[in-house]
């Protein structure tokens, strides 16, 4: 029997790490340097098993030149970058709006807010730091499915976060949909 595709496409400002995320989850948590994936190869394309259940994972990624706002995806994944408090408030102000203009269907599809470089949190700048349960009131004002975060240069969390982001795409494939009835859940 043939995988089921359900696709994904990540959103977020330039250069939050949308690309080493998908690279480090291509080239194994123990590889490097990690090698970058190039944007000729989209989409990046993970095959899941999930029980007796097979599913190809097609990530498509905004650094690419093509324009994103084509693609039909099943699941929408904001990234921003932890370091970088503008990189939250862009998810917000900036990212959820683009898809409600870009997608009809965006009442409908599940978004995941995924914070990347985890690695990069720093207790000694205040102002500039990001705790995980501020990023999570963010998603849940958002009304997103779901909130993750990891490193993709050190590895941390990056196994959990891409499992959860599997869990909320494969329930795509179902009859009730992806979306999480009442709003955000951190796994």
């Amino acid at each position: 029997m043939d995988p089921e595709v359900v696709k994904l496409l990540l959103l977020g400002d330039e250069k939050c790490g949308k690309t080493t995320f998908l690279s480090r989850l291509s080239a194994g948590e123990h590889t490097n340097p990690i090698p970058l994936l190039r944007d000729i190869d989209q989409p990046f394309v993970f095959n899941v098993n999930l029980g007796d259940k097979r599913y190809r994972l097609a990530f498509s990624d905004t650094s690419s030149p093509d324009n994103w706002r084509l693609l039909d995806p099943d699941v929408i994944v904001i990234c921003y970058d932890i370091s970088q408090r503008l990189s939250l408030i862009n998810t917000k102000r900036y990212w959820v709006d683009q898809v409600k203009k870009s997608f009809k269907r965006s009442d409908t599809l599940p978004i995941v807010i995924l914070g990347l470089k985890r690695d990069l949190r720093s207790e000694q700048d205040p102002n500039g730091i990001i705790y995980p349960q501020e990023a999570y009131q963010v998603a849940q004002s958002m009304r997103a499915d779901r909130y993750v975060e990891c490193s993709a240069t050190t590895g941390e969390l990056l196994r959990p976060a891409f499992e959860d982001i599997c869990k909320t795409a494969t329930k795509t494939a179902t009859p009730p949909g992806g979306q999480t009835e009442g709003g955000c859940v951190v796994l």
